[in-house]
């Protein structure tokens, strides 16, 4: 790694020769692949952009010029071209970020990290320039995926109309997100990307001009950049130049010195240019390249020689969905499935593989997904829509407004829900069982174990005049959870010592936490104070028994992992007011703050949400309770 420690920011790439330079892009490479492989990250996308990234930063100056990157899993090469080559602690608490991150360096900018925002950012970061009268340029690196989002849409046409502000747009055109990108942009960056003719002709024009003394090399140069007739004389016409953007490319982006060039051309137009950029995922790591999945997009801790994973996965919350939803396809060819660009992450590949005609991937465009999804619906289709829970955010209006309005029988699978760990905080499925708390007639189930996820996946396909919502965690699914018996549609998962007059504690167990309740029920019992433990399975609507269970006891406490602002703990609260049932509540969850990246288990810990911490705070409160009585009946 000779040359790559002695980089501690972007300038000192300018004292680099191309040999050396190309040195560089091979010593990140082993570094990436050596790093990421001990500690799991997202080392497929950032393999593809060593040679971009090195031409951005030899050709911009950053922070003066900003460069924001969609999504930001593709930022470790630029990570290390501005100081930060400390990747031991990648993801976990205390180490850097998978994403940009402001508190680690002037260079990061954009944080959220979900898809699609980039030239939102860009335009109104333009204007500000603008308007202060700073001639610092934007670059915004896209990937091509990112652009199957409405968003980047709406963002390129505002952009459009401006002509005189520097805006670098960067197309990372990888064919992919996650999987092969889908849709009709993608077929029109294909044809540009494939066009044997452009580059042919290209090709045949630089090698006769080169030899040609004196105005070769400036003729080249101005052929690359010829205006769209020439272009469409040989390639299709360009789609980004009829929306008034001035296109560049395709260039070959593993070509420093071809990227610096195209990118030098972009910057001295003064106004919106797309510079449109081919990289291959992966690049330089044969276990990747031969990855038909998702060239590795994300791994976990992978032996470095061969890419196979260290430990051996076990059933995971993904999988159990991904098994059972082929099952209810078989049974009822109703059902369809729709993705957006996550066919596997969210576990619908078997689902594809079996029935193909009826798995829709949209691309990155979940706002779109739940309109079709409507329509499938209205169709006599039910189709089953499978997303991040952190995503759904971005189709809130159309869940409420398109599938609830209208009383449409859609279901919502929402995978890693809760703390999900290494993402950090625009990864943390945190906010759905707050959001959906207001949607007239939803239903939303959290299960708790995978025979519960199965049921209750079932339970939901079976709706047919309302929106359904299951939502499960990130990881191993975990053992069994047993019933010890039932109060309406809940599950008693433990019960108080017979002859309890009354109970001290309700607890109310939702989702994947039980097994912690359960551990905290324990403790609180080594205190001397009984609990009935209750798994409410749908906890939208409340359950019409809950008041009259927690009407026999003397404190009820909610435990979720989800934000404590509108969620469970807040709507039981409502029905046992609504019922004029006068037992104190006391919520349990998520703090309204953005939490860190780290693995799940310090997480929670980090907020308290562990069964000491529960145990602890409820014996607390039922000392307060019973100091109340004593002071009541002197």
């Amino acid at each position: 790694m000779a040359l790559l420690t002695r980089i501690t920011g972007p300038r000192d790439l300018d004292r680099l020769s191309q040999e050396e330079l190309a040195a560089l892009a091979e010593e990140i490479r082993t570094f990436l692949i050596e790093s990421i492989s001990k500690t799991g990250g997202h080392l497929g996308p950032n393999l593809g952009v060593v040679e971009l990234t090195i031409a951005l930063h030899r050709v911009f100056d950053s922070p003066a010029d900003r460069i924001l990157w969609d999504t930001g899993h593709q930022s470790y090469v630029h990570k290390l071209l501005t100081g930060r080559q400390d990747f031991s602690r990648l993801r976990s608490a205390g180490g850097l970020s998978g994403y940009p991150s402001q508190a680690e360096s002037e260079h990061d900018v954009i944080e959220n990290s979900h898809a699609s925002t980039v030239l939102g950012w860009a335009d109104g970061l333009s204007k500000a320039n603008q308007l202060h009268g700073r001639d610092d340029h934007v670059v915004a690196v896209t990937g091509d995926g990112a652009l199957t989002g409405g968003m980047a849409w709406e963002a390129m046409n505002n952009i459009a109309g401006a002509k005189d502000r520097p805006l670098v747009i960067v197309v990372n055109d990888n064919e992919r997100s996650y999987s092969p990108t889908i849709g009709g942009l993608a077929n029109h960056l294909a044809t540009l990307r494939t066009t044997d003719g452009y580059e042919k002709f290209l090709a045949l024009g630089k090698e006769v001009l080169n030899r040609t003394p004196v105005v070769g090399k400036p003729l080249h140069d101005a052929l690359h950049g010829a205006k769209k007739g020439l272009k469409d004389f040989i390639a299709p016409q360009g789609m980004f130049e009829d929306l008034g953007l001035k296109y560049v490319g395709p260039i070959d982006g593993h070509d420093i010195e071809a990227l610096e060039s195209a990118l030098q051309r972009a910057r001295r137009f003064g106004g919106p240019v797309i510079v449109h950029c081919l990289t291959e995922k992966g690049r330089g790591y044969r276990p990747a390249r031969e990855d038909e999945a998702d060239q590795f997009h994300a791994v976990g801790v992978i032996h470095p020689d061969t890419g196979l994973p260290v430990a051996a996965a076990g059933a995971d919350w993904t999988s159990v969905f991904g098994d059972e939803i082929v099952r209810i396809g078989r049974e009822r060819r109703d059902v369809v499935a729709i993705t957006a660009a996550m066919l596997r992450p969210v576990g619908l590949k078997q689902f594809a593989d079996e029935f193909p005609e009826r798995v829709f991937d949209v691309g990155i465009a979940e706002q779109h997904a739940a309109v079709s999804a409507a329509g499938l619906a209205a169709g006599g289709l039910h189709p089953v829509f499978a997303v991040y829970a952190t995503f759904l955010n971005r189709a809130f209006d159309q869940l409420l407004m398109d599938v609830a309005l209208h009383k449409l029988g859609v279901t919502f699978v929402l995978d890693r829900a809760g703390v999900t760990g290494p993402d950090g905080a625009s990864h943390h499925g945190m906010w759905d069982m707050s959001i959906l708390q207001c949607v007239p007639g939803l239903r939303l189930a959290a299960p708790r174990d995978a025979e519960q996820l199965r049921l209750q996946l079932r339970e939901a396909v079976d709706v047919k005049d309302a929106p359904t919502v299951v939502r499960y965690s990130k990881g191993a699914v975990g053992p069994s959870v047993p019933s010890v018996g039932t109060v309406g549609g809940m599950d008693v998962l433990r019960a108080p010592e017979e002859g309890t007059d009354r109970p001290d504690v309700l607890l109310l167990s939702v989702g994947a936490l039980a097994p912690m309740c359960l551990e905290t029920a324990e403790l609180l019992g080594r205190q001397g104070l009984s609990c009935t433990v209750v798994d409410p399975r749908w906890v939208k609507p409340v359950d019409p028994e809950l008041p009259g269970l927690a009407a026999r006891h003397r404190l009820v406490v909610t435990v979720e992992d989800n934000s404590r602002v509108g969620g469970v703990g807040s709507t039981v609260a409502q029905a046992l007011r609504d019922a004029e049932v006068d037992v104190p509540v006391r919520d349990f969850g998520i703090p309204p703050q953005f939490l860190d990246h780290g693995s799940r288990k310090d997480v929670m810990a980090a907020i308290g949400l562990t069964a000491p911490d529960i145990a602890r705070e409820v014996t607390g409160h039922v000392a307060r309770l019973d100091g109340r009585l004593d002071t009541a009946r002197a």
